[in-house]
């Protein structure tokens, strides 16, 4: 049964239209919402697992360790990865000038975290001078969190945008750069020209960090690390553990160990 502290559907009609709004949500189900904008900035963060955030600049995967921002009018949608558990923090437009204007994947950190906290209580938003000091920090935090490189661009051509929906429905697909521009019809320098210059990554290194997003949402589902390996068309466990570290600086068992309710056992088979 969901659990709200504040309708997020209320927040454009407050009396306060400067005052940041705090939302605690749990579910039993999955949460999946459809493209949508408002004028309201929100940081969303999971409690548990995982969610993906969708835009129509590309995908933003979040573990519970992290945090999401979304500026104002920036329109997307949300799924959780099993059922959701979270909140978020609505900030009104004045108040967003400095924080980023693009959304972005953040470091979450123990402030920031405690801050939430207490701010999702204010059923009116902050009233006393103290919680308007609280509500200061966190867009202090925001503002200041370092991101996480934890989306995956999406191109605009739509010949790339072809072969991403088709990468994504199979990662473990091993077809390389020249077999998927005769799939698109296109030549091979021109869907490499075209990627880099549309997603900032070149083709290969945007397969590989597809498979790693989607890894960090299979860890988040507690799947075997020999099963992500081979779903994600990786060779071997050890293959996938070495791409694994060179991004993310840990190996899968160690990022695990580092999630919210982490006494799951992480299975090697």
């Amino acid at each position: 049964m969901a659990d709200y502290l504040i309708d997020p559907s209320l927040l454009d009609d407050t009396k306060d239209a400067a005052a940041i709004r705090g939302v605690v949500r749990r579910s039993a189900l999955v949460r999946d919402t459809a493209r949508h904008a408002h004028a309201y900035g929100q940081l969303i963060g999971p409690l548990k697992g995982s969610v993906r955030i969708e835009t129509d600049a590309g995908i933003w995967v979040v573990p519970a360790c992290h945090a999401v921002w979304v500026p104002p009018h920036h329109h997307h949608g949300l799924h959780s990865n099993g059922p959701f558990q979270g909140w978020s923090i609505y900030v009104p437009p004045v108040l967003c000038a400095s924080l980023p204007q693009s959304p972005v994947t953040l470091h979450g950190n123990a402030l920031l975290e405690a801050a939430i906290k207490r701010a999702a209580l204010w059923q009116d938003g902050p009233q006393t001078p103290a919680q308007h000091r609280l509500a200061q920090v966190i867009l202090d935090e925001i503002a200041s969190a370092l991101p996480v490189g934890l989306n995956l661009p999406a191109p605009q051509d739509p010949r790339l945008q072809r072969i991403a929906r088709k990468l994504a429905a199979d990662l473990a697909d091993q077809r390389g750069m020249a077999q998927w521009a005769n799939w698109a019809g296109m030549a091979p320098r021109t869907l490499s020209r075209r990627f880099v210059a549309e997603t900032g990554l070149t083709f290969r290194d945007w397969r590989q960090r597809a498979r790693l997003l989607a890894a960090l949402e299979m860890l988040a589902s507690d799947q075997a690390v020999t099963t992500i390996a081979l779903d994600l068309g990786y060779e071997n466990i050890s293959a996938f553990i070495a791409a694994f570290k060179k991004v993310f600086g840990v190996t899968p068992g160690q990022y695990v160990a580092q999630l919210p309710d982490a006494g799951t056992t992480l299975k090697q088979a």
